[in-house]
């Protein structure tokens, strides 16, 4: 005789099969997160291929305008004496080369207290007491003798943090003021420096600054620089460069390609200038609101 199945056994048959259903869901939602998952990561690397390719063509394009730039310089009978801009074409595409004779930037191996004061007050934002002791410190410590029994000298801008007051902060926003690449009397050439240096020229006054960056900048052969502090200023040529190409970059931003020479010539070394630095950044792209 046939027997049905009971009741009990009914439910239990019923049970397994929801637990077992339960159990492929589970499955497929956990599948569904992986791939989910690693959807996000391939589209997450791509993107990071697609700017790593971006910021080297950039560079290789900064680079080349810069040489592009140094040969012309090389062969010119007359020294660049002001900050200028070059308007560049390679392949096709206008980089703007930026050229700045290095006794634009304050000297921190020949600046004297007044002068490096000044830069910790204005660019700083110290109180004047703090900023003078600071100053004070890069004097006594280029006074110190090397064991060679020469003066010491900071090898590099990074060097200021050794001293006791400097920190990271403070160094971030004098580095681009600063310099430690050249042999000068400590003075500033106000035709090349950048605005950041000729506000603390200016004691401050951002628009004076901008009023003298702006003439100059126009290609105006004399202007008007009775406001900046005459004690602080001088003249002079240098054969040692910034020379700093923007390439623009397809968000809109820019890359900042940065390198600095010496103009001089080697003849070791059959080049007519020799790279000591080289930097690059990143300019982001300028924020746009949302409509």
């Amino acid at each position: 005789m046939f027997a049905y199945p009971s009741k009990g056994l009914c439910a239990r048959s019923q049970h397994q099969r929801g637990v077992v259903l339960i159990a492929v869901l589970w499955m497929v939602m956990a599948l569904s997160i992986i791939v989910t998952g690693l959807t996000r990561n391939v589209r997450d690397e791509a993107r990071m291929l697609s700017v790593a390719r971006q910021s080297a063509q950039a560079g290789a394009l900064g680079d080349a305008a810069i040489q592009l730039v140094l040969q012309g310089m090389a062969f010119e009978s007359k020294a660049v004496d002001r900050l200028t801009v070059v308007q560049t074409q390679y392949l096709g595409q206008a980089i703007a080369v930026q050229v700045m004779p290095l006794n634009g930037l304050i000297d921190i191996n020949a600046a004297q207290v007044p002068l490096l004061t000044r830069l910790f007050t204005v660019a700083g934002g110290m109180p004047d007491a703090a900023a003078e002791s600071v100053a004070q410190s890069i004097v006594d410590y280029r006074q110190q003798r090397t064991p060679q029994g020469g003066l010491k000298r900071f090898e590099a801008i990074e060097d200021l943090m050794r001293l006791p007051g400097v920190s990271y902060d403070l160094y971030a926003r004098l580095s681009g003021l600063i310099t430690a690449d050249i042999r000068g009397a400590g003075l500033v050439n106000p035709l090349a420096a950048p605005p950041g240096v000729l506000a603390v020229l200016a004691g401050g006054n951002a628009e004076l600054a901008g009023q003298i960056a702006a003439q100059r900048d126009s290609g105006q052969v004399s202007f008007d620089m009775t406001g900046l502090d005459a004690g602080l200023i001088g003249s002079g040529v240098v054969r040692r460069y910034r020379l700093q190409a923007r390439v623009p970059l397809p968000d809109g931003g820019a890359m900042l390609v940065a390198r600095y020479v010496d103009l001089n010539p080697r003849p070791r070394y059959g080049l007519p200038w020799a790279t000591f630095h080289t930097q690059r950044d990143v300019e982001p792209a300028p924020h746009r609101p949302i409509p």
